[in-house]
């Protein structure tokens, strides 16, 4: 059976759910893993993609630079607007709601996150992102499912990750157990997707299906809520990016646990979140402001639903995008691709502060663009050493130095 007839195939079975075929095919092999020789999947890692690629001084703004107001005299933050962190950077006024997890030091700014040869394209630069290649480099799979292969993820987990609100992989393509949410609503009320018995049939490429179907099943089964399950008490934000927060706090809930009761050795590596509209061209004040609302609204929910389902100080959050802004404001009160932006790291064990390099505005190259301070697989490489107690040089391609941004 070819993969487009299967996913054709698979496509009758709910729209909640979208895989490659090999993703679901097969449970993986722990034996022969020494234990203490990595994958400390216990400690859950939320990626949130900001799509479009966010300005980011805009963002954490260089308020004291005198050159920041010049380069934008239209769409630049007021300085008595910013939302003071130090003498030099602030925080966008509508991510005011950040405050208390700052305050608490468990938000880590990384500043000037970028690549070396930056590639400008939506497309070309999400897949670097996405695979850790470098620029002149083309990957077929993504980081996390080349540290799934490294070390697998215990096998009584619902799934090596969630994505919840898209139908992209993004990095758990090429073969993580993944499970896409393109619907939660709908995922949520109709789980259970067709009957889990196992079926004997004789046609091998029959066979398959019904096997990686039954994995759908038992995955959709074990993530969706149950009655008598426990219901988070924490707020939410409107829209739909809290909705998305929302039905990823519920997957956590319902992986981890059964009736409120903790199950050990289940649960999920990663969830994957999207947040669109980035990518501001023109108009850009209004529509940069809603958007920074609804993440920092969005993180704080998070905050609250782990810290009451007791998972706040074993995960860890992450931003990231494929690119940042150009410095100067173009004619559509908007900005232009650029090269770096500065990132979110959050979490209860997260050593909170300012890293990086606050950005130089009279160091732009030919271009009028940002030099990268921080590698994003270094970003990467603090997820699976620091967090995962992984070796990330094969998985990353080479050797890239974790951030110190964490207390254990």
């Amino acid at each position: 059976m070819r993969r487009r007839d299967f996913l054709t195939f698979a496509g009758g079975l709910g729209a909640a759910w979208l895989a490659p075929m090999p993703v679901l095919a097969a449970a993986r092999d722990l034996s022969g893993i020494l234990p203490g020789a990595g994958g400390n999947y216990g400690n859950l890692l939320i990626l949130i993609e900001l799509k479009g690629g966010n300005d980011g001084l805009n963002t954490v703004i260089p308020y004291a630079d005198p050159m920041y107001a010049s380069l934008r005299p239209s769409i630049g933050i007021k300085r008595e607007q910013v939302v003071q962190l130090d003498g030099h950077s602030g925080l966008h006024p509508e991510m005011r709601a950040l405050l208390p997890m700052w305050q608490a030091k468990e938000l880590a700014i990384v500043q000037g996150v970028g690549y070396p040869q930056p590639n400008l394209s939506h497309f070309r630069s999400i897949e670097i992102w996405n695979t850790a290649s470098r620029s002149d480099e083309y990957l077929r799979d993504g980081w996390l499912s080349r540290a799934f292969a490294e070390q697998a993820v215990p096998p009584g987990f619902d799934a090596d990750g969630v994505i919840v609100g898209s139908a992209e992989l993004g990095p758990l393509g090429g073969g993580a157990r993944a499970v896409t949410l393109t619907n939660p609503a709908q995922f949520l009320r109709d789980a259970t997707l067709a009957s889990a018995n196992a079926v004997q049939v004789s046609n091998p490429a029959l066979a398959h299906v019904l096997r990686v179907e039954n994995d759908i099943v038992k995955a959709a089964d074990g993530l969706r809520p149950r009655q008598g399950q426990y219901v988070l008490r924490a707020p939410m934000p409107p829209g739909a990016f809290g909705n998305v927060v929302k039905t990823a706090l519920q997957v956590v809930a319902a992986a981890d646990s059964s009736a409120g009761v903790p199950l050990p050795g289940r649960g999920v590596a990663v969830l994957r979140l999207t947040l669109n509209g980035f990518d501001t061209h023109q108009n850009q004040p209004g529509q940069q402001a809603n958007l920074l609302r609804q993440l920092s609204q969005g993180m704080m929910a998070l905050r609250a639903g782990l810290t009451e389902l007791n998972r706040w100080q074993s995960t860890m959050i992450v931003t990231y995008a494929e690119f940042g802004r150009r410095p100067r404001e173009n004619q559509s009160q908007g900005t232009d691709h650029g090269t770096v932006a500065p990132h979110f790291i959050a979490g209860g064990r997260v050593r909170g502060g300012l890293y990086g390099e606050v950005p130089r505005l009279d160091r732009l190259d030919g271009n009028g663009n940002l030099p990268f301070a921080v590698d994003f697989r270094e970003v990467y490489a603090t997820v699976l050493q620091r967090w995962w107690g992984l070796s990330p040089q094969t998985v990353l391609g080479g050797a890239f130095k974790p951030l110190d941004v964490l207390r254990v």
